[in-house]
């Protein structure tokens, strides 16, 4: 099942590609945040090479209704068909696929694909991650922590964070390139103190969980979970495990 996702990942972000330097329309969805004909593209490809190969339920941004009641599946599908909206209309190639497989409340399955520049992390539960068919493991243990941070959606409570923890070495990456990056052992923390949903959190969660790392939601201070009521996230920090902060 995991080729069979990285497969349908790597081909949705050829097409996001296709449309990458064209003159797409930009439109806003009701809670302000832009959609383009990429992210439609991608949603229909993906949705569909799912349902061909799985019967679970599928949850995606692009049709998701805010409106109604959320139905509880045991195990479904979650996807971001193009993670980083305002990454793809800036052309800075910090956007991504987000593919999750998400079991009793927990992602068991997660590929990331990044396709402006082809590489593509994956993982699922208890055996390993990996990008482009390398494995990776956080285990850095410098005193000197590198923090990541959001290209849009930083918030001056993320910056008293890392000046709180001391942190002046700060990357910033779009997405869920973020998890990623703690997950090969290139930055050891990603405060997010605003908001996001379980799309955007669950493929970089297991990729970032079978490297070493963890997501701490800050309300319940566990591993943050899904499938709730609401599909909106809590803050949390997302770390490499271990580290102190």
């Amino acid at each position: 099942m995991l080729s069979k996702i990285i497969k349908i990942a790597t081909e949705a972000g050829g097409k996001i590609l296709q449309l990458y330097n064209s003159n797409i329309e930009i439109r806003n969805k009701s809670d302000n945040s832009p959609i383009t004909e990429a992210d439609l593209i991608a949603n229909e490809f993906i949705t569909r090479e799912i349902s061909q190969i799985s019967d679970y339920p599928i949850v995606s941004e692009e049709t998701y209704d805010f409106n109604k009641p959320r139905q509880y599946h045991r195990v479904f599908w979650l996807i971001d068909p193009l993670d980083g909206t305002k990454d793809f209309i800036a052309h800075n190639d910090q956007f991504t696929i987000n593919i999750a497989l998400i079991e009793e409340n927990y992602p068991v399955l997660g590929v990331v694909q990044v396709p402006a520049s082809g590489d593509v992390y994956y993982a699922s539960k208890n055996n390993g991650a990996f990008k482009n068919q390398i494995r990776i493991f956080n285990n850095r243990n410098s005193p000197d922590i590198i923090g990541a941070d959001s290209c849009f959606h930083s918030t001056e409570e993320t910056q008293k964070f890392f000046r709180q923890h001391n942190i002046s070495n700060v990357k910033k990456y779009g997405s869920s390139i973020k998890f990623c990056k703690i997950a090969e052992g290139e930055v050891d923390v990603y405060p997010r103190f605003n908001g996001t949903k379980e799309w955007d959190t669950a493929a970089g969660h297991i990729i970032l969980k079978e490297a070493g790392g963890e997501i701490i939601d800050l309300v319940t201070n566990e591993e943050m979970i899904y499938n709730k009521s609401l599909i909106k996230n809590n803050f949390f920090v997302a770390k490499r495990k271990g580290l102190k902060i």
